[in-house]
């Protein structure tokens, strides 16, 4: 194993329960300057911090006692300018969010360590020794807990839920953008949850629901008698949310009338409301979002340059959901925990071919088709367990993927690896495929060698091989017996 390149001498400090873990972490991170320390509770990692200031902290998110997040918080308290890297088995988008939110440098899956440790703890410590710059602690916020609408565990989604601790710590105007349907206001509502403005009010307004002549009125409003129908004196959303955070949906249909106003106030932090010359001061957040190309609008004209540019300064992608389809398990089934709950306490449950069926489909309206198309499946459904056939899928009600669309699918996954692999020239692409489709192809039918043979279009004796045929000839025995 390469020595870590380009590091200074450092002191890595590690935390965490088990004793075996704390052996192999300290072998992986040995190198020449870099001396590792260990602890197996918060309570002693936190002793140990104060008396050596390790340039970087390893810790368990799950510890007794003391949490891993709580040892964060610590740490931080402790000095401001602690690098603390957070792992854990099972991490919760809360555990997420409000790590990142605490300071965290990284959350990562405990199962990717052996092959992302090395890379993060490389660049953190790079990152520690130009951060010597000592900043000012952070105003401390309640922790809270979020509610679990935002869910996922890919990687694509994690970068999501880092993305939301770090900006929630500041006011920056934030651009969430992503297909209709995957989830852009509950961004939105996480952001304002876990920054120091949750005590005050969010408010969300779509656009596109707003008529154009009543847009003006409905953001900054309007005094009594200042066009037909205004018979009452109304307060704006920018005056509802003052102190709070005001998201506003589709942002890309927008009149371009109204959006200079909007610029005013994103620059001056004043407005006035329709039929008065009374200047008014608010002190708003403003989050938006889009599922268009907003630079494609600008260079047609539809949409203002500076209001882009006032508005993108910090921009969350989230991503489709067939782009992410490891979350579709887990969404599939909060949703229907949650219609189990509204159908008072009954436990329902996919089979694996539901379940199969609902990774499989692309989804093209997302999280929001995903979440109606088990509300539909829950309604229909005489059974507390829903079947492959009990999904109806597309606006059609189609129960199956066409085959197009699956080889698109594989190809796609081809891609993905090879890219991937480009990273690794030492491994053997090809053979490495072979064996590793054989095993996962082999559990998927509970070692069922005739099956697996026929799914990869081998002989028996060709999945012996790729298999190893003492695990193979052991299965069988196991079957006879």
């Amino acid at each position: 194993m390469q020595p870590m390149a380009d590091i200074p001498d450092s002191r890595i400090l590690i935390v965490d329960p088990d004793p075996d873990f704390l052996v192999w972490a300290s072998g992986h991170l040995k190198a020449p300057g870099v001396s590792v320390s260990t602890a197996e509770r918060a309570e002693e990692g936190l002793a140990n911090y104060q008396k050596s200031r390790a340039d970087l902290v390893l810790a368990e998110v799950r510890l007794p006692g003391t949490s891993g997040i709580e040892l964060l918080k610590r740490l931080r308290q402790t000095d401001p300018n602690a690098m603390v890297i957070l792992f854990s088995g099972i991490a919760s988008t809360s555990n997420v969010i409000e790590a990142m939110r605490l300071g965290a440098y990284d959350v990562l899956g405990k199962e990717k360590l052996p092959y992302e440790l090395r890379t993060v703890v490389e660049s953190a410590l790079r990152a520690n020794e130009s951060r010597r710059v000592t900043r000012a602690n952070a105003s401390e916020i309640p922790a809270e807990t979020i509610q679990e609408t935002i869910i996922g565990r890919s990687g694509p989604m994690q970068d999501v839920f880092k993305m939301i601790g770090r900006v929630s710590r500041s006011d920056a105007p934030v651009m969430v953008t992503g297909e209709s349907g995957c989830g852009k206001e509950l961004v939105a509502r996480a952001i304002h949850k876990f920054s120091p403005r949750t005590q005050k009010e969010f408010v969300g307004i779509n656009i596109t629901s707003i008529p154009d002549n009543l847009m003006e009125s409905e953001i900054f409003g309007h005094e009594k008698g200042s066009f037909t129908g205004a018979v009452t004196q109304r307060i704006g959303r920018f005056e509802q949310c003052d102190g709070g955070t005001l998201f506003l949906d589709e942002i890309g249909d927008m009149p371009l009338a109204v959006q200079s106003k909007l610029l005013r106030v994103l620059q001056e932090g004043e407005f006035c409301r329709v039929g008065s010359n009374q200047v008014l001061k608010c002190d708003v957040r403003v989050l938006a979002a889009t599922n268009k190309d907003l630079e494609a609008e600008v260079a047609k004209g539809t949409f203002r340059e500076d209001l882009f540019y006032r508005l993108n300064v910090v921009r969350i992608h989230i991503p489709p959901l067939r782009e992410r389809r490891e979350d579709v398990r887990l969404l599939a089934e909060f949703f229907l925990h949650r219609q189990s709950a509204r159908r008072r306490g009954l436990t329902m449950r996919f089979t694996e071919d539901a379940l199969a069926l609902l990774e499989a489909y692309d989804w093209p309206g997302n999280v929001r088709e995903l979440e109606n198309t088990i509300q539909r499946a829950c309604a229909l459904c005489n059974s507390d367990v829903l079947l492959a056939s009990d999904i109806p899928l597309g606006s059609t009600g189609s129960r199956h993927g066409n085959s197009a669309s699956t080889v698109t699918r594989m190809r796609d996954a081809l891609t993905m690896l090879l890219n991937t692999a480009q990273n690794s020239p030492d491994i053997e692409l090809l053979p490495w495929v072979e064996r590793e489709l054989s095993r996962m192809a082999y559990r998927h039918y509970e070692e069922d060698a005739a099956k697996t043979s026929k799914l990869l279009g081998i002989t028996s004796a060709e999945l012996q091989e790729n298999l190893g045929a003492p695990a193979v000839k052991k299965a069988t025995a196991k079957k006879v017996g």
